[in-house]
């Protein structure tokens, strides 16, 4: 469905500028249209706290934010377009003809690009627009594509963007890194009732010792005779992290909903600047020095049970195979929940475990 989409989509916009639009104007188009992409990737999240804190279309907030944002910036520079290119340019007959083409691709790919992004923030079933992960066993190294990429494209862009020299404090490169994967997991628990965000904000880290490397002692519950087997060029990391009683949609989750987004050693500038890695739990501590290995796309409940009296948070050990050059510097947890982490202790400094 989404590669004939994008098909028919690009055919569209290169048929209409081939026989009703002129090179300079074309060209012109498809800057307005990336620019309307880049002010629906900035500011989407701030349009959909407005529509989640009124409690409106709360699971649709940021699909429709998003598609809203770049339809209208569209308009809007698509009209500046028209009015600055009234006067026709002509470069030649095989020139105009070519490049009328060759932009109405482009203006294509980007339109079907941020469609489909906007599809797979929406609350439906991981396998629309398409499956980009398995849904027997998700395998986050290896995501399937669509015709051309297109998703793919139109996030790439945006990330050079936020990363270069428009990038800030904060970087969407690092805030939404592997932006894809992370929405497509985000889904994996949709069949079994799994909210894909949270009305508010849903975890919480402590300000000192919420991350550490993983003792030797540690070993896996189904065979506590070997310890851990080790990931070639990873290191084994514990963060704790606390999931919050008062957001709703907290209590039941999916691995594929966490991640801990990493950047490398030696980067320098602000921590949320630049670029940064995705990297999923392998499972939690479920008593002490056992670790449970569960798949990515296995349903989690946190009983309410765990919630009685005046507690209010309910503190996870979850394991992740952290790169030996990359550190953890933010934790996420399904689409709208972020918080960033202390420094990643050594082994000898770990808290006593939390059991769960």
């Amino acid at each position: 469905m989404s590669s004939l989409l994008v098909l028919l989509i690009i055919s569209g916009c290169a048929a209409g500028l081939y026989f009703k639009g002129a090179i300079l104007r074309s060209f012109a188009m498809v800057i307005a249209a990336i620019c309307a992409g880049i002010v629906a990737f900035a500011y989407f999240e701030s349009l959909a706290g407005v529509f989640i804190n009124k409690d409106l279309i709360v699971p649709w907030a940021q699909s429709v934010s998003f598609l809203v944002l770049f339809i209208i910036a569209s308009a809007i520079l698509q009209t500046v377009v028209i009015l600055i290119t009234r006067k026709p340019v002509d470069l030649g007959f095989i020139p105009e003809r070519i490049g009328r083409i060759v932009c109405g691709v482009f203006l294509g790919l980007v339109i079907s690009g941020i469609l489909l992004t906007s599809l797979a923030m929406a609350p439906l079933s991981n396998n629309i627009p398409y499956q980009r992960f398995s849904k027997i066993g998700p395998d986050v190294e290896n995501p399937s594509g669509t015709l051309f990429n297109a998703d793919s494209f139109t996030t790439g862009c945006f990330n050079l963007v936020s990363s270069g020299s428009f990038s800030g404090k904060k970087s969407f490169a690092v805030l939404h890194a592997a932006f894809l994967d992370q929405l497509f997991l985000n889904r994996h628990g949709i069949a079994d009732d799994v909210s894909v965000l949270t009305k508010s904000q849903a975890i919480e880290v402590r300000k000192k010792r919420a991350a550490w490397l993983a003792p030797e002692s540690l070993r896996s519950l189904k065979d506590p005779n070997e310890p851990m087997e080790p990931k070639s060029g990873h290191n084994l990391a514990i963060v704790r992290v606390g999931i919050k009683k008062s957001a709703e949609g907290s209590d039941k989750f999916t691995l594929s909903q966490l991640r801990l987004v990493c950047k490398q050693k030696d980067s320098s500038g602000p921590q949320l600047a630049g670029k940064g890695i995705c990297v999923y739990p392998i499972g939690y501590i479920k008593t002490a020095n056992r670790l449970e290995m569960k798949k990515l796309n296995e349903t989690i409940k946190i009983g309410k049970g765990k919630f009685k009296g005046k507690v209010k948070l309910k503190w996870i050990d979850f394991a992740f195979y952290v790169p030996e050059d990359f550190v953890p510097v933010l934790v996420e947890f399904k689409q709208n929940s972020v918080v960033q982490l202390p420094s990643l202790l050594p082994a000898e400094k770990a808290p006593a475990p939390v059991s769960f």
